[in-house]
């Protein structure tokens, strides 16, 4: 097995737990990396020779190792996969998740770029590196082994593998199967559409965050935006919303909120309308319009570092759209999926929204990703998810 080398003057940022190697931290005059294939296995040590970790290398990348283990026992095998995926569900089991979750969720499970997310007895996975990717044969059978699944499919087709030197893909890892399917969750039923939905097919992200509105909507009249596949909507009317409007810019994503409230058979309390939020909300926020509770489940307004204030920009905006059209005294359920705001940065977000919309707010739940998405301190990518109510005065 190959080695690389650490460069002496670098921060302590890898001997302290973060598992990604950048190319400018590695001694490419001391390393063997060179000779190291993309996606093989190679040792880590500090640059006096202490052993760091082990994990898989790619030199075109700019992050150019990620470690998997620390254990220098530890061999990446077949059966290293199977104990990692296995203790992962393990750990899902014990607090609480056992129907529909994320599985495994990357770095957090100590799996870099490997996301798995489980919907009852179908899987769907993301090999987002090179280096897991070439493990997706031992990733599946052990999927198998531990499940007896009903379908494996891969969602492959994201942009960021083309960084990684691969091509983006999306198909069958088992025998072929139905893959519009129908989850349960919180004693709502959803469809999923897995081979076409975005991102794995569903938001398992935000099903803690969907039970946390079951009070505020009761009696009420509810208006959602940037609604998907109306998850938050169709929450709302089952928990006892008088009315609930749902705004999408998407046909197909408002095609699929109607086939959702149809299947709860909740359509005399649910609508859907295919505009964008943006304008409509600043077009209503003008003629006086109000809800009782307003939900906005806004995409990442930014990838980048370089656009953040833009990004910051675009969430003060909507967010000051939206408490205008909260009525004194309701309420205000707003969510951000960028991790590169962070959750200060967010709730600053939220209060210049409301000192310019001249409203007074109080906090009244803010809570991060479901549960079966760990967070780990240090790593920014593992805590990407703000989920805030506020009372609007």
């Amino acid at each position: 097995m190959k080695s690389i080398f650490l460069n002496k003057k670098i921060s302590r940022r890898v001997e302290m737990g973060h598992p990604w190697i950048f190319g400018n931290e590695v001694n490419t005059g001391k390393a063997l990396d060179a000779a190291a294939a993309p996606g093989e296995i190679v040792n880590v040590y500090t640059f006096d020779k202490k052993f760091i970790g082990r994990g898989y290398i790619n030199p075109k990348s700019q992050i150019m190792v990620r470690l998997l283990t620390r254990d220098k026992d530890e061999v990446i095998d077949d059966n290293f996969f199977f104990n990692r995926i296995k203790k992962a569900w393990a750990y899902r089991q014990q607090i609480g998740y056992t129907e529909n979750c994320r599985l495994i969720f990357g770095e957090a499970d100590d799996l870099p770029q490997l996301i798995i997310d489980k919907f009852n007895d179908y899987f769907v996975i993301q090999t987002l590196a090179l280096g897991i990717d070439i493990w997706k044969p031992a990733i599946v059978k052990a999927i198998e082994k531990i499940f007896s699944p009903l379908g494996i499919y891969e969602r492959n087709d994201v942009p960021i593998r083309e960084l990684e030197g691969m091509e983006q893909k999306k198909g069958f890892l088992s025998a072929g199967f139905d893959t519009n399917i129908i989850i349960n969750e919180n004693g709502i039923r959803f469809y999923v559409d897995i081979a076409n939905g975005q991102k794995t097919g569903f938001f398992l992200d935000q099903q803690d965050n969907r039970r946390a509105i079951q009070h505020i909507v009761k009696d009420a009249d509810v208006l959602g935006a940037f609604c998907y596949t109306g998850s938050f909507e169709i929450s709302a009317a089952k928990y006892g919303a008088r009315s609930v409007l749902g705004l999408d810019i998407s046909q197909q994503a408002v095609d699929m909120c109607i086939r959702n409230a149809a299947l709860n058979e909740l359509e005399r309390t649910c609508t859907f309308s295919c505009v964008n939020a943006f304008d409509v909300l600043k077009e209503w926020s003008k003629e006086g319009k109000q809800w009782d509770v307003v939900m906005l489940d806004p995409p990442s307004f930014t990838k980048s570092r370089a656009t953040i204030d833009k990004a910051v920009a675009g969430y003060k905006e909507i967010n000051l759209r939206g408490m205008k059209l909260v009525k004194p005294g309701g309420f205000l359920v707003t969510s951000s999926c960028t991790n590169l705001v962070q959750p200060e940065l967010f709730l600053d977000i939220i209060q210049m929204a409301a000192t310019d919309a001249k409203r007074k707010i109080r906090q009244v739940v803010f809570q991060s990703q479901s549960a079966d998405h760990p967070i780990i301190r240090g790593q920014e990518n593992t805590h990407y998810l703000k989920f805030l109510i506020v009372q609007v005065m």
